[in-house]
């Protein structure tokens, strides 16, 4: 055969290659474009090469991070059903790969899609390979073993492309429908996109941006990451929640969890849409209908666990710094605070007072006596004490004189290099390993490392940090494999640095069961949960852990705070979405923002001293009704500091709020948000609203929400009483225990048409009333 006949048979079957993809590529406008090459800059060549669609959109915008693609995926890619048989708990799908291969290799040709209808208002449903086990996520969540009888949702799928809808039966709302942006199933790419209710949503943390999320082509990653600064934007940072909640045009509310923890991209685009991109496990999601957004957080931590019911006292205020210098520097800003009179229940303190940086230890020379001084907060003043504790364990300290390493080499409990031998990073001590908190054994021995500390020191609860685990190294003191598909995988999402272990470990280290690759995310989780077991075994009652990094199902086991900032106005505000979006996510208790950085209301002045003194006893009094929200979240799952939408779902001007909030649904915080003003703008909803502090009417219900200008002094917070509620209240004093022996109050805000009601709960001995 000559060269001409040659060259003609394969541009001939380059057109035919080029026809058939072209086929499945007329007729798709830019909104239901989704990016087919997205780990880098495509070109005609290698986007065809993938059997996708190469065209320039008809608008290009060149003001945004992300675009309509020129590369996208043809509307007849993806996997074909080929069975659907009824199961005990709804019906279970089987698809077959149809089409051209996947674009990082190893396509699981068979899939199963396992759909579940566990409730009236809650859908699962699981995309997994039938033939191979896969890692997934070992979070408890419930077992359910019959279909819901009245679900209040309908489900259909498409034939090819394979694709799931889920429509809300009263309304006729779709929630979810993904026959869209071509399904891929590989080892280490899945990819699923679906089509969403309305362009307003919220969630998908954590990240350091405003509570409504921006769907104009933004990508949310999510891989736990220290970021020192907590850089704004949708990054990667210290926490992981594939989970978001969708406001409906009419104003009802979904939510939908992905119960994956691999290393994900989450794209937002304006069609509305989303796509979701991981890197390993399975496709585990849960659908939640509300549908109003109280009910859909309550939904969710139905699956993921219920917030747990923190002490009375953890909802005092605590303090604390990086910066005290020593044990005299602590004892000087706490007596301060009781010369002043301000309100502290929990003295905090950074790694300082450690020896040499080294957990379970104390500096002599600079802390020598903490004991003591913890046991004189205990016996005269009634206050409780919550130091720092790093996951980070030296290994380079003499053999036998550092019990951390020694004991723990010994039971095995480290997580090792895929090499072999625990994996060596470097953290604040030094070269550290890293307990490998996903193994049972390691329970034995981190409670044995705390009750023999807690013998030098008798802190009451602990506070957790550096455990995304951060790492001052790249993966390890020796690197990572550079032939390792655990750590160079074949795509990549867009973490900070561009590699998975950048500031962490190489993710082919060994767990105990697990690959770092897969539970990377969960790590502060599982110190979380042993840390809680600890100190409850050791204190015997309810104690407070707050860590940095967390996961799905973090608030059964404790609270969270933000991470560092550089305490500006504007870090100040982006603390109210921060706080905002936890508490959605099932995690209600956050101590103040920056615990590293605030010196101490005492050390500003005498004037100073008397408002913080004044603002913190307002607060101390109305903390029977926040005790009484905690109690809510942990019976019910409700959020305790809640966005406006969440109480006024009808009301679209309240979406987009995030400079107030609500704690629970009576009590509305607008705080003033801008160095110098001397008066802040809010927005009240439609409903009864009474100042806190001298019970005028700012305005009456049935008028519509309206926007007041508030005057704001230096030394006054402005919060208002909902008409229709009455507020549990007590007359305060300057810790918890000294406010529990006063008089009770409550506060009735009447409703316009006079009427008021309202719920108080309250522990009497080892019982509890609601």
């Amino acid at each position: 055969m000559s060269w001409k006949c040659t060259v003609f048979i394969l541009v001939w079957a380059l057109l035919l290659g080029l026809g058939k993809c072209q086929q499945g590529c007329s007729n798709i406008p830019d909104n239901l474009r989704f990016d087919c090459y997205p780990q880098g800059v495509a070109n005609e060549q290698s986007c065809l090469n993938r059997g996708c669609c190469w065209t320039k959109p008809s608008i290009v915008d060149d003001e945004v991070p992300l675009d309509i693609p020129y590369c996208f995926y043809p509307n007849d890619y993806g996997y074909q059903l080929v069975n659907q048989q009824k199961t005990q708990t709804g019906f279970l799908l089987s698809l077959a790969k149809k089409g051209h291969a996947g674009p990082y290799g190893k396509d699981i040709e068979n899939v199963a899609v396992d759909v579940r209808f566990e409730a009236r208002n809650r859908l699962h449903f699981k995309v997994y390979d039938p033939n191979n086990k896969r890692y997934e996520v070992p979070i408890e969540t419930p077992k359910v073993d019959t279909e819901t009888t009245s679900p209040d949702y309908t489900v259909s799928v498409t034939n090819f492309p394979f694709g799931i809808a889920v429509k809300r039966k009263s309304t006729g709302t779709v929630l979810f429908n993904s026959s869209v942006g071509g399904m891929i199933f590989e080892d280490q790419f899945i990819q699923m996109s679906s089509l969403l209710p309305s362009s307003v949503l919220y969630g998908l943390g954590e990240h350091v941006v405003p509570l409504q999320l921006d769907v104009k082509w933004n990508r949310a990653t999510l891989f736990a990451r220290d970021q020192g600064g907590t850089p704004e934007g949708l990054t990667n940072l210290y926490g992981v929640f594939p989970y978001y909640i969708s406001m409906e045009n009419d104003g009802n509310a979904n939510g939908v969890f992905l119960l994956n923890s691999n290393a994900m991209d989450v794209i937002l685009q304006p069609t509305p849409a989303i796509t979701y991109r991981t890197i390993g496990g399975i496709l585990d999601f849960y659908v939640f209908l509300g549908p109003t957004p109280d009910q859909v957080v309550q939904q969710f931590t139905a699956v993921v666990g219920r917030p747990y019911m923190p002490p009375y006292w953890g909802l005092g205020f605590h303090l604390c710094r990086w910066g005290y210098g020593s044990l005299n520097g602590t004892q000087t800003v706490n007596a301060n605070m009781r010369k002043y009179g301000i309100p502290q229940d929990v003295q905090w303190n950074d790694i300082e007072y450690m020896d040499k940086h080294l957990d379970f230890t104390v500096d002599q020379n600079k802390w020598g006596g903490l004991g003591d001084f913890v046991k004189k907060l205990h016996d005269n003043y009634h206050q409780y004490y919550i130091p720092i504790v790093d996951p980070g364990i030296s290994s380079e300290q003499p053999q036998g004189s550092y019990p951390a390493y020694d004991v723990g080499l010994e039971m095995g409990v480290f997580i090792n290099a895929s090499t072999g031998g625990p994996i060596i990073g470097q953290v604040w001590p030094g070269k550290t390993v890293f307990p490998d908190f996903t193994y049972s054994e390691t329970q034995v021995y981190w409670e044995q490392m705390l009750s023999q500390f807690r013998k030098l020191v008798e802190f009451d609860g602990l506070w957790i940090d550096m455990n995304e685990p951060s790492n001052m190294l790249d993966g390890s003191s020796k690197g990572c494999p550079a032939n390792s598909p655990l750590d160079h995988p074949p795509y990549v999402p867009h973490v900070l640095g561009g590699a998975l272990y950048i500031k962490t470990l190489c993710t082919s280290a060994k767990h105990h069961g697990y690959s770092h690759y897969d539970v990377h995310s969960l790590y502060g989780l599982t110190e979380m949960v042993q840390t809680m077991s600890a100190l409850k075994k050791l204190r015997g009652k309810r104690t407070v852990v707050i860590s940095r990094s967390t996961f799905a199902s973090a608030g059964q086991h404790g609270g969270h705070w933000l991470g560092d900032n550089t305490a500006t106005f504007n870090d100040m505000y982006l603390s109210i979405p921060g706080i905002l979006n936890f508490n959605l996510f099932g995690v209600p208790l956050k101590p103040q923002h920056t615990p590293c950085c605030f010196p101490g209301p005492a050390a500003f002045g005498d004037d100073f001293a008397r408002m913080a003194s004044d603002v913190l006893m307002a607060r101390y009094r109305l903390l029977p009704y926040l005790y009484t929200q905690f109690a809510q979240a942990h019976t019910l799952g409700s959020a305790v500091a809640r966005p406006l939408f969440y109480e006024f779902p009808k009301d679209s001007r309240t979406y987009a709020i995030d400079r107030q909030f609500l704690l629970g649904p009576a009590l509305l915080i607008t705080p003033v948000l801008s160095q110098g003003s001397t008066s802040v703008k809010g927005y009240f909803p439609d409903a009864t609203w009474y100042d806190s502090m001298d019970g005028s009417i700012l305005q009456t219900s049935g008028g519509g929400g309206q926007q007041h200008t508030l005057p704001a002094p230096w030394d006054k917070i402005n919060f208002h009483f909902r008409g229709g509620y009455i507020i549990p209240a007590q007359q305060p004093n300057i810790t918890t225990y000294y406010s529990r022996q006063q008089p009770f109050e409550l506060i009735v805000a009447l409703s316009s048409s006079g009427e008021a009601r309202g719920t108080c709960f309250m522990m009497t001995g080892n019982h509890s009333i609601l």
